[in-house]
């Protein structure tokens, strides 16, 4: 099959692109915009372009469905900072939940129950849950187009890199399958680049999950469900009903829940959790 870009729709070609153009890095990008609000959201247009001076660049693409751009597009260029933190394995479902649209003003820190901490030299916060963590000054913003779908480069020196010493090796270097990141691919997956499996990580709700801070306190507290299974619990538009036709076994409510979320079963999962005292 060969084809020549406009002679299908924009959304088509941008999901043909992501298939094949893969698996990208993800560059989670924190802003603060005029009046000092965080915001946070990944993008997977992401890469490095340079070590002297170290160069990042990362592009909030126009959105294909009505043209507009993103918050951290508008903070980027009004502020001209923003920290980039790298992903992996044990935050790629609080990252996928910060991802939602959430109107302006709203910290997604909060709403992905992720924990900011104070950068060097930039404003915006960096994610302590991040392995590695990039602070920038933003030198450029090129926009390639004024479509919906052109790119907006955000072409930024680092700073600052701060690195979690557990993922370095006895030789000081970040060792892959300590620092376990993960990358992105077409619709719906990921791969994990510390082995050889390609998993999915469902797209956060249309209508916007309610997040990990409007969780139930005696779920937020569980010390059997990770970041990764609250993330997925926090990505639905509301906390579901009692299902009084869904039948339990056993009273080990939060390992059932677990078993159930790592089988993707959320739905179910809710239920049993909501039988918790």
């Amino acid at each position: 099959m060969t084809i020549i870009p406009g002679d299908i729709k924009t959304a088509q070609f941008h999901q043909l692109l992501l298939g094949a153009i893969a698996p990208r890095p993800i560059c989670f990008a924190s802003t603060i915009d005029e009046d000092g609000n965080p915001n946070l959201s990944p993008f997977s247009f992401f890469n490095v372009f340079g070590s002297k001076p170290p160069i990042l660049i990362f592009s909030p693409a126009r959105r294909v469905r009505d043209n507009t751009i993103k918050h951290t597009l508008e903070n980027a260029i009004a502020t001209k900072e923003v920290v980039i933190n790298v992903v992996n394995y044990a935050i790629v479902q609080q990252m996928s939940l910060s991802s939602c649209e959430y109107p302006k003003g709203v910290n997604e820190f909060v709403k992905a129950g992720l924990t900011p901490i104070a950068s060097e030299v930039v404003k915006p916060f960096r994610v302590k849950e991040s392995p590695a963590q990039f602070e920038c000054k933003v030198l450029e913003v090129k926009a390639t187009g004024e479509e919906g779908g052109a790119g907006n480069l955000i072409i930024c020196e680092v700073l600052r890199m701060h690195i979690h010493d557990d993922v370095l090796n006895e030789q000081g270097q970040i060792d892959p399958h300590k620092i376990d990141l993960v990358a992105r691919m077409g619709g719906d997956h990921y791969c994990r680049a510390s082995g050889n499996a390609v998993f999915d990580v469902a797209k956060p709700n249309l209508q916007l999950g309610i997040g990990i801070d409007a969780l139930p306190e005696r779920i937020k507290q569980s010390h059997i469900l990770s970041g990764n299974h609250l993330g997925q619990l926090a990505n639905v538009s509301a906390i579901p009903m009692v299902d009084e036709s869904f039948q339990l076994t056993g009273n080990d409510f939060e390992q059932q829940a677990k078993q159930l979320l790592d089988a993707h079963e959320i739905e179910k999962a809710w239920q049993v959790l909501l039988r918790m005292k």
